[in-house]
């Protein structure tokens, strides 16, 4: 397939958490299937516990039903001899509700759990396979929060909080049964405010839900920022700037709260609502009640049993604020998630059907044009070939192009138009797990985890041997002060290798590229931040390395690269020269220009003061 037949496959800028405010806002309609996805795996459990609740809601009703046999016969008409049968009844039927009480919660609140660990996994695992466009629109905190926070409210929707929810119901109509037998005429006056009352309720909650889902997303920025601030720690302090970030901080915690209290307000109105509800009810049934026990068409321990169960029946109506407020919250946060969900990971382009087997490694651009936003070029009609097993360098002032043409040689990005092939492959056609497999990648910024030399080392190739794992090692010469630590390979980096000097941070790097033994190898200025002692004595090992592999180099130390089988010279996004180094010194073009400027500089730093000093030939 040519270029030109191709659906445009650059991911442009990814959708933010600012972003999703433009798309519709989800419905409990849209939510539904979601809960449902979440609720199937889990129907067995759950119709096991919707019968154990039945059963608990039923024996607490035991009670307020016994009252009425309690008052009109035990104590009106002095009938002791049932008393034993009320009590043992009332007294059996609270172990059974206590019993059924414990299960229910130990099964519901544990599964609520697993339920959210279970989606923390999804979504971490699915945000690890989004393209790295997301990463460059999402700052880490706010997706460190879609992880870990988001979800949390979620066990709501399996746990306790709707089981207290569809508990209540189920005895707001057991209750209301009861209610219709001893009295068809307070019961109708009591359903009909309560209907009125549930319409104002259904408005509330669809009132209040945007507002959670604006506080998760206010979180979400909040504790970006903050995480951001904290792995920044040196520089803030460097600038002097603790205040400042305090006043950031300070300016997204008061957005938070703003929000915490208009939901506040509106959970208050509702209390208040409900309040009324319970007087107006309560008024009512006190003046029917007394009427009908006069009448004699209801005795008193009739009205007793009806004023208990009618608390039985609107106290769960009543609970539906706090517990609709929850599955609201938990709703929204459900929302969030299957947002992120919903992003397409790197293989999910129905293109990416090539597997590829072990590869030569021969890499070649034709004609590609690339934009990070659409209308905006920043590589114009590249084209080249590297042959396996030999050294391109890539060269140029920052901001050139060198680092996005390796992002595309790493498959980061997709080329706009024209192809990157592998082996003659499209690289837009390849799976890109089996692609990277046989990729290792030395970057100017190198990233450790917070864990031993070992574990970082064995990053790439965690499976390896001992040997192979001592071999690269020495190589990149790690063995040379790694084995000077008290605690050898198993010293702690600290995070992003904080612990170590830059120039051991590097060599770490180079070693788990050594042992990932890859095919392609890219090398972004792998050794800039090592001394001159310390580059040559890892340039060794780098040669040893990239013996028999296709590498590409990014290096603004011109005489790191005097070697390379070729070297293409990136300006304003475009190759302006290609060549050896020989062959580009002698047309004195713009690598010209760039190796003499460059060594000139270096000769100047290390001359006397005032010999050959530039300031001093201008006085």
């Amino acid at each position: 397939m040519k270029a030109a037949d191709r659906p445009s496959r650059n991911t442009g800028r990814a959708i933010s958490g600012e972003m999703t405010a433009t798309r519709p806002r989800p419905t409990l309609k849209k939510v539904l299937p979601e809960v449902w996805k979440l609720i199937r795996p889990r129907r067995v459990l759950l119709g096991c516990s919707f019968l154990l609740m039945v059963v608990n809601r039923a024996s607490g009703l035991i009670l307020p039903a016994s009252t009425r046999y309690l008052i009109d016969n035990v104590m009106g008409k002095h009938l002791l001899y049932q008393l034993p049968y009320i009590v043992g009844i009332v007294a059996l039927a609270t172990i059974v509700q206590g019993i059924t009480s414990f299960t229910l919660t130990q099964l519901l609140s544990k599964e609520g759990q697993r339920l959210i660990a279970e989606l923390r996994m999804q979504v971490q695992e699915h945000i690890g396979r989004l393209p790295v466009a997301f990463y460059d629109e999402n700052r880490t905190g706010t997706l460190v929060a879609r992880i870990m926070t988001d979800v949390e409210g979620v066990r709501n929707l399996i746990g306790t909080g709707v089981i207290d929810f569809f508990g209540g119901v189920l005895t707001a109509l057991f209750a209301f049964g009861y209610l219709i037998h001893l009295s068809v005429q307070m019961t109708l006056v009591t359903f009909v405010i309560l209907v009125v009352f549930g319409l104002i309720l259904q408005r509330a909650f669809k009132t209040i839900r945007p507002i959670f889902r604006e506080r998760s997303k206010i979180n979400s920025e909040v504790t970006g920022r903050l995480t951001e601030s904290l792995g920044g720690v040196r520089v803030v302090k460097g600038y002097h700037a603790e205040s400042t970030e305090a006043e950031v901080f300070a300016g997204g915690a008061n957005r938070l709260l703003q929000n915490v209290i208009s939901s506040l307000t509106a959970q208050s109105l509702m209390a208040l609502a409900s309040t009324a509800v319970l007087g107006v009810v309560g008024a009512l049934i006190m003046y029917l009640g007394a009427h009908q026990v006069v009448a004699g068409r209801l005795t008193t321990g009739g009205y007793v049993t009806y004023v208990m169960f009618l608390a039985f029946m609107i106290a769960p109506i009543v609970q539906l604020v706090s517990i609709g407020t929850q599955l609201t919250e938990a709703v929204a946060g459900l929302d969030r998630t299957s947002e992120i969900l919903a992003e397409a990971t790197e293989d999910a382009d129905p293109l990416r059907t090539e597997i590829l087997g072990p590869i030569r490694g021969e890499v070649s651009f034709q004609d590609v044009t690339f934009s990070y936003e659409e209308g905006k070029e920043v590589l114009h009609g590249i084209s080249f070939d590297s042959r396996p097993g030999t050294v391109t360098a890539l060269v140029g002032s920052s901001g050139s192009g060198k680092s996005t043409i390796i992002s595309l040689i790493c498959a980061f990005h997709s080329a706009s138009t024209g192809q990157v092939l592998i082996d003659g492959l499209d690289l837009a056609t390849v799976n890109l797990a089996s692609y990277r497999n046989q990729l290792g990648v030395v970057l100017q910024e190198t990233f450790l985890f917070d864990g031993t030399i070992r574990e970082n080392i064995l990053f790439s190739h965690p499976l390896a041997t001992e040997e192979q794992f001592l071999h690269a090692c020495k190589i990149a010469r790690v063995d040379e002060f790694a084995e000077r630590f008290q605690e050898g390979y198993g010293t702690i980096v600290g995070e992003r290798g904080v612990k170590l000097s830059g120039g051991q941070r590097q060599r770490l790097s180079i070693a788990r590229a050594i042992l990932a033994d890859p095919r392609i190898l890219i090398l972004d200025e792998a050794t800039s931040s090592l001394d001159s002692e310390s580059e040559a004595m890892i340039q060794g090992g780098l040669n040893h390395l990239m013996k028999g592999r296709t590498t590409f180099v990014i290096a603004h130390r011109l005489s790191t690269i005097r070697r390379a089988d070729q070297i293409l010279v990136i300006e304003q996004g475009s190759v302006v020269e290609k060549g050896t180094h020989d062959e580009l010194y002698a047309e004195q073009g713009r690598y010209y220009d760039l190796y003499t400027r460059q060594h000139g500089l270096e000769a100047n730093l290390f001359l006397a003061p005032g010999e050959g000093d530039p300031v001093e030939e201008l006085k």
